[in-house]
């Protein structure tokens, strides 16, 4: 049996790693880490009482994945179901991980961390951690690996709109909605464009009397059955599921890959193929102007899936519909729009989005200084200067977030097994000759990637270079190929100090 395998929550608080957080990266982590690095001790550090991370925060009506579960799930562990998936079926796929993988004793649940230090001289880690009984615990690790996600589970991000206080009926956020909450014959007003609102619109309307989807502006939807054709064909033919998910991965990752490069090339011309395929749900008198024609280039934003065109067909039915306005005030019955138009409602939820979570909100310093993220500069979106011994799990926006799970699990098996072999207690990342004049950049361009989230709060985040090496490109295609090759003697690695083109000294 492996160390890591042997490591119960009951011994010594000293490990190899520690991992943050038990959602989809993190647990995606741990299999990576004691599959491929078995002798490593590891612990991982939850804030909530169980797994799950996103996919337990929501509880809002039809709450479901906006990727499909074959590039989402793991690479390491067949997905058999239908593409886009509930939450339920979400955590039951990371249950069978845990399970399976004899992941459970290592996580301890119910830890908020609220202090991470690095110290020089003992090349380590500390970090504290409070649980609900007011106790405090101490951690020490050789390396932190970061996988808590990127926003505020706790405190969504909710506009101050005038007249908030008046509205008589129930105002609750999606993130923040309660499941016991009755809403079936009551008109609601869902405020929102991107995908939670297109998830909760069809839910509601399945018992609402009505649902009204008021939005700023609009935003471009994907509408296809929720089933794979080439996934069915493979099953009855009888071939074995690791083969069915890794042929499907291929065959998905192949087709984002031509559709991101044609909403470049030829986006009049993607757009027209959206809305035909919305037509297919609604007939072919669809209007698309005013509330479904977005102001931005498709894909500066996320393409929201709609699967089975469900909204769409809530729409068509009349038992939805969408304003496209701004709130002038909230009124005793709904709200107001600057337009003028009222709408009532007994119940508004508002789909506004989030706050971003840097690392966590965690305190870090190293060696007594507190660590700034926003005066770091990012290494390829995983590592940051001024940061040893550290990497943090930020997955694509326009591909399947755990695509970059699996992808820096392999990276960090491979630095670990680089630092054991050259002896070296301590790496870091520090720009190299060549880079002494390059640009440090806001994180990710806004003609790139401009969701409303990101812009709100991107002065906190670690900036970026003008090369490769120095910015998080959100492309998998690229990187799918760049990180296996990524040169870990490159002089952008520091092991003990040391540029990695100079030998690491032996312990004596």
């Amino acid at each position: 049996m492996s160390a890591a395998a042997a490591l119960t929550k009951d011994e010594a608080t000293h490990l190899d790693v520690l991992i943050v957080g038990a959602g989809i990266s993190g647990i995606g982590s741990a299999y990576h880490l004691q599959d491929q690095c078995p002798g490593k001790t590891y612990a991982v550090l939850e804030m909530k009482d169980t797994f799950g991370g996103t996919w337990d925060t929501h509880k809002y009506p039809g709450v479901r994945s906006d990727s499909d579960l074959y590039t989402f799930g793991y690479r390491f562990k067949p997905w058999v179901g239908t593409p886009i998936a509930s939450a339920d079926a979400i955590l039951t796929y990371m249950r069978e991980v845990i399970d399976e993988n004899g992941i459970a004793p290592h996580i301890r649940y119910g830890h908020r961390i609220t202090r991470a230090s690095w110290d020089s001289k003992a090349n380590l880690w500390t970090v504290e951690a409070h649980t609900k009984d007011g106790a405090s615990h101490t951690f020490t690790a050789n390396f932190l690996w970061m996988c808590q996600g990127y926003y505020n589970h706790e405190t969504p991000y909710l506009p101050e709109w005038p007249g908030m206080d008046r509205f008589k009926g129930k105002l609750i956020h999606a993130q923040l909605w309660d499941p016991k909450i009755d809403y079936a014959g009551k008109k609601v007003l869902v405020i929102g464009s991107g995908a939670t609102a297109a998830t909760v619109v069809p839910a509601f309307a399945e018992k609402a009397a009505h649902v009204t989807m008021l939005q700023r502006s609009p935003t471009y939807f994907f509408a296809a059955p929720n089933q794979n054709d080439l996934a069915d064909k493979l099953r009855a033919g009888g071939i074995d599921e690791p083969t069915i998910h890794r042929v499907v991965r291929a065959q998905i990752m192949f087709d984002q890959d031509l559709l991101c490069r044609r909403c470049v090339e030829e986006p009049e011309a993607v757009v027209a193929e959206l809305q035909e395929a919305i037509k297919a749900y609604t007939g072919p008198d669809f209007q698309f102007e005013p509330d479904f024609t977005p102001r931005y280039r498709i894909w500066q934003q996320r393409l929201a899936f709609v699967p089975d065109g469900d909204m769409f067909q809530a729409v068509a039915a009349g038992k939805a519909s969408v304003v496209t306005d701004t709130i002038e005030t909230f009124t005793e019955t709904g709200v107001r729009t600057a337009s003028g138009k009222e709408i009532e409602a007994d119940i508004i939820v508002p789909c506004t989005g989030f706050y971003l979570s840097v690392m966590g909100e965690i305190p870090f310093s190293v060696d007594g200084r507190a660590v700034n993220w926003a005066e770091t500069l990012t290494y390829r979106g995983m590592m940051f200067t001024g940061v040893p011994n550290l990497a943090h799990v930020f997955g694509y926006f326009r591909a399947s977030w755990t695509l970059r799970v699996d992808m820096l699990g392999d990276f960090v098996a491979r630095l670990l097994h680089h630092m054991d072999e050259l002896h070296a207690q301590k790496v870091e990342v520090s720009p190299r000759d060549e880079d002494h004049n390059m640009p440090h950049l806001p994180w990710i361009e806004e003609e790139n990637f401009n969701p409303n989230y990101l812009m709100r709060d991107i002065d906190r985040m670690p900036k970026r270079g003008d090369k490769p090496e120095w910015r998080h490109n959100q492309d998998y295609w690229a990187e799918k190929n760049e990180f296996p090759a990524i040169d870990l003697d490159g002089s952008e690695f520091l092991y003990d100090g040391a540029r990695a083109d100079k030998k690491v000294a032996e312990p004596a």
